[in-house]
């Protein structure tokens, strides 16, 4: 199998390609605008990498589609920092640039695998709690807080895909992370930045900063799943074992692992007093509850809740995670102490 990935030298992409490499004989030509993470896998002659700007090399991305068996387009903004204040670049990137990737998957009959996000659920009521692929209503936030253009650009995307499914028989499956956590979320640049997702930016604020701040006190809950249960959900959707994963949509998310932000500052603080370098700064770091407009601005607006269900990959493919959070927290800490110790 020859796969094509975009953005593959973002978080879910180097990990992706990682397991790839490892576990199967597929090949994969990658693309994005930097590879400052892919150095362990130069040289291998199942990958092949190309930089440079999705704006910019349309008629080489049409190309690479034709060539390959398999598309994951998971070039986009997925921070919440960034897609706050730069949202007319997130709706370019995450929508406008992807529809020109999947015309052409549905121009050569290729299958494109499709990053969505928990996001375009939206907020949930109490009688729709449990977000399910092909049932739950989809509520977003007013327009003025655009924090939901990225939600909403997620969102057009699936219908779109779907669309091209019906109209011109697109194969497609469609895959929903929810909060997946471990080594290279984000760097600590970002989390200096305030630019991080929670786990990066917590580890960092108890290092260098001497509190963590609860946007809105912490109480959002998530649903936080380990990098390598969700690679391994992602790898069983591109197998697509007797085509069962055609014209599917999966939440890929750990709901085990349901926990609001203030339990997971307090499991990361319980953690970081077991490393002999971080124990000191867990011991002594602050919690201050800080509104949410203070931390991102006032057009940030902020689901309470995400809890997936995840009994279609169970039934289909036959998936479901194993890792609990404190697990996946240690894991993260042990990448971390190991790049400290190198100088990272």
């Amino acid at each position: 199998m020859k796969i094509f990935i975009t953005g593959i030298n973002g978080f879910i992409g180097t990990h992706l390609l990682r397991d790839i490499l490892q576990k199967t004989d597929w090949q994969i030509q990658g693309f994005d605008l930097h590879n400052n993470n892919l150095g362990e896998f130069a040289g291998n002659p199942r990958f092949s990498m190309k930089t440079g700007d999705i704006f910019e090399e349309e008629s080489w991305l049409e190309q690479a589609v034709k060539e390959n068996d398999v598309i994951l387009p998971l070039a986009g903004i997925a921070r919440p920092a960034y897609y706050i204040t730069h949202p007319l670049w997130t709706f370019e990137l995450d929508f406008e640039q992807n529809l020109k990737i999947v015309r052409h998957c549905a121009k050569y009959k290729k299958r494109v695998i499709f990053p969505s996000t928990s996001e375009v659920y939206g907020m949930p009521t109490e009688n729709s709690k449990v977000m399910i692929e092909d049932e739950s209503t989809l509520t977003l936030g007013p327009i003025k807080k655009s924090r939901w253009i990225y939600s909403c650009s997620k969102q057009m995307m699936d219908r779109v895909i779907f669309a091209f499914g019906q109209e011109k028989n697109l194969p497609f499956s469609i895959f929903r992370p929810f909060n997946w956590v471990g080594p290279g979320l984000d760097t600590f640049k970002d989390a200096a930045e305030h630019k991080a997702r929670s786990i990066t930016q917590f580890i960092y604020d108890i290092l260098y900063t001497g509190k963590i701040n609860l946007v809105g006190g912490g109480a959002q809950k998530r649903s936080f799943i380990w990098v390598g249960d969700g690679i391994d959900g992602l790898i069983a959707i591109i197998k697509n074992e007797d085509n069962k994963a055609n014209g599917e949509i999966f939440n890929l998310g750990n709901p085990a692992n349901h926990y609001s932000i203030k339990e997971l500052a307090l499991m990361i603080i319980e953690e970081m007093k077991n490393y002999p370098q971080f124990a000191a700064k867990a011991r002594s770091v602050e919690l201050v509850d800080i509104p949410a407009a203070q931390y991102y601005g006032k057009n940030y607006d902020d689901m309470q809740d995400r809890l997936p269900s995840i009994q279609k990959m169970k039934d289909l493919l036959c998936w479901e995670p194993k890792t609990s959070l404190r697990e996946a927290i240690k894991f993260t800490l042990d990448w971390h102490a190991a790049q400290l110790e190198k100088g990272l």
